[in-house]
This record gives structure tokens, C-alpha cells and sequence, in this order.
């Protein structure tokens, strides 16, 4: 490994922040230098619906192309975008601890869910979301929609400047607006009672080559980092799409926490037009990355 740590990235602002916010708790626990490598992949330069590129690993394979060809030494993924099924050669090295697991709303004129009216369009590219806002809101038009942060929030009539406005409002990941400093725009964090999150969301994963997790400063740094409660919620809620032989494009939802020696999943199955929504809890106090993968199948 070159002495310093070389971390792979998106190039979009969002994935830039989240790495960079990586690479230096990583830096600081390991005391090394880092310098991050901007990779393309396919679901940023295909404007196409997600379910029509694919979904499953659109922004993922290029990333790990990277890791194996060792152009970079590690890779920083949204963990809600990672395909559930081991890639050879390499390793989640750690999980750091998650940030907000909702949806939230960012709609014209501070409206709410329940405010806007009839016919209102909300624009995403979550088929689990817009089986969700099916559900809660019939009278809604969802709107499939692409692009970063900003391009989704410029959709929003009077919410930022320079886009069509053309949207009543779109819903997105509460913490890659955090990350991004546009919690101010959120009129409404939704209550996963109503909305399920993805799989994963709010959490990242560190990815690097298998031989690279054992004995040295680097490999100390990714166990030091990694946060075991979020790990093992993650797992769980990964659990779910694994044995539901799913992707991250499927109108699934799952969210999991530890608590108090109690680890407790919730996941939520949808049809695509939000008619029927099936949901189930299961418990745990099995605390190990092999009791939580457990109960996502139960």
C-alpha cells in the first residue's frame, strides 16, 4: 500500500463529503495521509431510471473495478447502494456509525405530507418511496425523477434557485441532506411509521481488498471506525433484501436498532402502486453479526 491512503469516491458532492468525512477519521485514527480518487460509474453518467439501468450496483462496480485494478486502497460506498452479495476479493472493512435513517420531504411553501393537495406531483427515483407515498397519499402524482441533490431540490417550485420548478415536491435521504448542509430545506422528516427507509440508509460502507484488513495502521484504523450497533442493525436490514432475493431498487423498506441488549428489525414489503404494504417485526438479543443476519430471515 502507498504510503498514502488512496480513497475512492463518486464525484458528486454528496459522495465527495461523505469520503472526505471518512478519510479523515481514518487519517487521524491511523496517522496517515490520504488522497481521494474520483470514479465514474454508471449510475452517474446514465440519466436512465434506475430499474432501467439495473439498480443493484450501478454506483458500486466501478468503485470496486477500482479496488481490484488497485487504483485505490479503499472505497467509500452509500451502504443502501451496496449489492447484498459478497465480492470476491473483498471486504466491508468497517461500517461507521449511521446518521438520520428517515426520508424527509422538501416541498413548496413549508407544506407537509398531509398539507399538500390533491394531485400534488412529488418527484423520486425510489420505487420504496413511491410505493410508500402511494399508500399514505393515493391522490399524489409521483413523478420518477434522476439526478444529484441539488438538481432533485431545483424540481421544487420556490425552493432553490435555478431549477424548473416544476415540482410540488420531491422526497430524499435525510442525511445526505445533513451532509450537505440542506436540512433547512426539509419541511418534514417522515416517520418511518409511514416511511420505511431503505436498507442501510443513513450508513456507509468502508470497502478494501481482503488482505488488506489484517495487522497495520490502515487495517487498526477500519476497526477502530467501525460502529458494531450499526453494523449489526445494517446487516439485519440487508438480511431482508438477501433472502427476499431483492436489490435496492425493490419497494422494500427496513429499518433495525439496538437497544438496551435488544436488537429489533421492521421491515415492509410493497406493490408497486403502494395497494398493499406488508409489514413485520422480528427481535433478537443474539448481538452478533450472525444473529442479525439471522433474524432479517426469519
Amino acid at each position: 500500500m502507498t504510503q498514502a491512503v488512496r480513497v475512492g469516491t463518486r464525484a458528486s458532492a454528496l459522495a465527495l463529503t461523505q469520503t472526505t468525512t471518512v478519510a479523515e477519521a481514518l487519517s487521524g485514527l491511523g496517522g496517515f495521509d490520504y488522497e481521494l480518487v474520483r470514479v465514474s460509474t454508471t449510475g452517474d453518467v446514465n440519466r436512465a431510471s434506475l430499474s432501467q439501468i439495473g439498480g443493484t450496483g450501478v454506483f458500486v462496480a466501478a468503485l470496486r473495478e477500482a479496488l481490484l485494478d488497485d487504483s485505490c486502497d479503499v472505497a467509500v460506498h452509500s451502504l443502501k447502494d451496496l449489492p447484498t452479495g459478497d465480492a470476491e476479493g473483498l471486504t466491508v472493512g468497517a461500517v461507521p456509525e449511521r446518521a438520520d435513517i428517515r426520508d424527509a420531504l422538501c416541498a413548496r411553501d413549508g407544506l407537509t405530507l398531509a398539507e399538500l393537495p390533491p394531485g400534488a406531483s412529488v418527484g423520486t427515483g425510489s420505487p420504496r418511496r413511491a410505493a410508500q407515498l402511494r399508500a399514505a397519499r393515493p391522490d399524489l402524482s409521483v413523478i420518477d425523477i434522476r439526478g444529484n441533490v441539488d438538481t432533485r431540490l431545483g424540481r421544487v417550485a420556490g425552493l432553490v434557485d435555478g431549477g424548473p420548478g416544476d415540482l410540488d415536491a420531491v422526497v430524499l435521504a435525510a442525511a445526505g441532506l445533513s451532509r450537505l448542509g440542506r436540512e433547512n430545506l426539509i419541511t418534514e422528516y417522515l416517520d418511518p411509521a409511514l416511511m420505511l427507509p431503505a436498507p442501510g440508509q443513513g450508513a456507509l460502507a468502508v470497502e478494501c481488498r481482503t488482505g488488506d484488513a489484517g495487522a497495520s495502521a490502515f487495517a487498526e484504523a477500519l476497526r477502530q471506525y467501525d460502529h458494531m450497533p450499526t453494523r449489526l442493525a445494517v446487516t439485519a436490514e440487508r438480511a431482508v433484501l438477501r433472502r427476499l432475493e431483492a436489490g435496492c431498487t425493490a419497494p422494500i423498506g427496513a429499518h433495525a436498532a439496538v437497544d438496551t441488549g435488544v436488537l429489533t428489525l421492521e421491515a415492509v414489503v410493497c406493490s408497486a402502486d403502494g395497494s398493499r404494504l406488508l409489514r413485520r417485526t422480528q427481535t433478537t438479543t443474539a448481538l452478533t453479526v450472525e444473529g442479525a443476519a439471522a433474524v432479517g430471515v426469519v
